[in-house]
């Protein structure tokens, strides 16, 4: 099968016994015309979900520092004064930047039940189109009152929380065993992506347009996409109806055939929130989130109090770490997935290996940012340290589709929901120890995120796997899958004989 995914089956009608007709394949080469490959397709378009998704994520970041700056007023008698449009403390800025993961967290674990039930390529649509519609209204809500404006972030965070556990339902039925960290790592890096863009183009739209335009500006490029990801893209392979044959058959033969509608997962709780390895990738998802969503919050403002960068400087200067992790990804996930092919080492060494040098390297690397004497010296280290979390990626992101692939939407949700305790619990702790705005202070924060990153390294390195575990809950189902003439029928609805046979390498 590895030699068969890179061609297209073609079929033309042939005469056959009893006056039926066959169809009879003719391979050619179509690599490049990825549209045809409607696997590729999907994680064109999840990437571009993501991007919106952190697009709709890191806009306030921006934003804040417009909404706090001194803005020139004139008094009725003439003075000119400089006072900023919203005046807040550093502990009030902190709520309003987490409120968004006071929602987000709430719903990971059920949008990972639901995706798990009923597919999670309509939730991760509704998910994005229901958080762009809401950034339309946050400036005008802004004006009216802080608390507001908290509601309504909360509210996104709600809607947004639930598009991490969806993808891993779509991969779960879209992603060929081979292919697994590829596709997986190329759509999340969508969120880097969203991010190198969004900031650079927040400060720009700040400039011409003032803070407000940035939610404008995203929130309808999000439901743009909502719109496009609905009509393209089908739950399963099997329910697309432009897919060929020789592609679905393929990604049945790789991935299993799994039962896809009329099934009742059942997920063994206990079994799962007692296993060694999913505590590995929680461990590990937590450590990598809390660099990220700290510099995510505070990179710009750490910028303007440090080094006295204004604004328009400051999105295009934070985006430049996350340029590097966009860019590594698509490395390590290639990188990850030909490893496993050439079978020069185990699922479960690849994905330590990446994971935890790339933690390693981050502990390092976030210590020299503390201590850069320049701006130049300091964007150097975080983008060395930010893009080799792009590594991280290929090990603790896809870990939960090798370790239980019907329920890693479930393992997802879980996963995220400790993750996001870092984009709650970090900016209000920034704010607190970041009072008077110097260097030291924020070197503190530099060395927390250190010391999580290696302890994430050493508890990932312990317990993770690679293999299926002996927990995962198939279903029972008599689901049959037709493949140009050719039938993939399986009594239990989970049988991936080919990541098996992958895993023991």
């Amino acid at each position: 099968m590895k030699h068969q995914s890179r061609y297209k089956y073609r079929y033309s009608l042939l005469p056959f016994e009893n006056g039926e007709r066959i169809q009879e394949p003719r391979k050619h080469k179509t690599s490049w015309r990825f549209w045809e490959q409607r696997r590729l397709v999907v994680a064109l378009l999840a990437f571009f979900g993501f991007f919106n998704v952190y697009a709709l994520r890191v806009n306030l970041s921006v934003a804040v520092v417009a909404m706090t700056e001194p803005m020139e007023v004139a008094l009725e008698n003439g003075t000119i004064v400089y006072v900023p449009e919203f005046d807040w403390s550093y502990q009030t800025k902190g709520l309003v930047l987490s409120s968004f993961f006071y929602g987000y967290i709430i719903t990971q674990l059920p949008g990972g039940w639901l995706a798990a039930k009923i597919g999670g390529n309509r939730m991760f649509a509704i998910g994005v189109g229901a958080t762009s519609l809401l950034t339309l209204f946050t400036p005008p809500l802004a004006h009216t009152s802080t608390a507001l404006l908290i509601a309504v972030r909360v509210m996104e965070g709600l809607f947004e929380g639930v598009t991490y556990p969806c993808i891993h339902a779509v991969w779960s039925r879209w992603a060929p065993s081979e292919e697994r960290a590829r596709l997986a790592t190329f759509a999340f890096s969508g969120s880097y992506v969203g991010t190198v863009v969004a900031m650079p183009i927040s400060s720009t739209l700040t400039h011409y347009t003032g803070w407000p335009g940035i939610f404008y500006v995203f929130g309808i490029l999000g439901l743009v996409w909502t719109t496009i990801w609905w009509l393209v893209v089908k739950e399963s392979p099997e329910k697309d109806p432009h897919i060929t044959a020789s592609e679905l058959k393929y990604i049945q033969e790789s991935r299993g055939a799994l039962a896809v509608e009329g099934t009742q997962i059942r997920h063994p709780w206990k079994a799962m929130l007692t296993s060694g390895p999913v505590w590995a990738i929680v461990m590990a998802h937590f450590s990598e989130n809390w660099g990220f969503y700290t510099l995510l919050t505070f990179l710009p403002t750490f910028m303007q109090d440090v080094f006295k960068f204004q604004t328009s400087q400051t999105g295009w200067l934070s985006a430049v770490p996350y340029l590097a992790m966009a860019v590594v990804l698509q490395v390590a996930g290639h990188m990850a997935d030909w490893l496993l092919k050439m079978e020069i080492l185990s699922r479960t060494n690849i994905r330590k290996l990446f994971n935890c040098g790339a933690f390693l390297a981050q502990t390092i690397f976030m210590v020299a940012a503390a201590y850069a004497p320049s701006v130049s010296g300091c964007v150097v280290c975080l983008t060395i340290a930010v893009g080799l979390g792009g590594f991280a990626w290929s090990g603790f992101s896809v870990n939960h589709l090798d370790i239980a692939p019907p329920h890693a939407s479930v393992l997802m949700g879980l996963s995220n929901t400790i993750a996001t305790l870092p984009g709650i619990i970090s900016p209000p702790l920034a704010g607190s120890i970041v009072t008077d705005r110097t260097a030291e202070q924020w070197r503190i924060v530099f060395f927390i995120s250190s010391a999580i990153y290696l302890l994430g390294a050493i508890i990932y390195g312990v317990f993770c796997s690679g293999n299926k575990q002996p927990w995962v809950v198939e279903v029972d189902s008599d689901a049959s899958f037709d493949t140009d003439g050719a039938s993939v029928t399986t009594a239990r609805g989970y049988d991936n004989k080919a990541m098996d046979r992958s895993s023991e390498m």
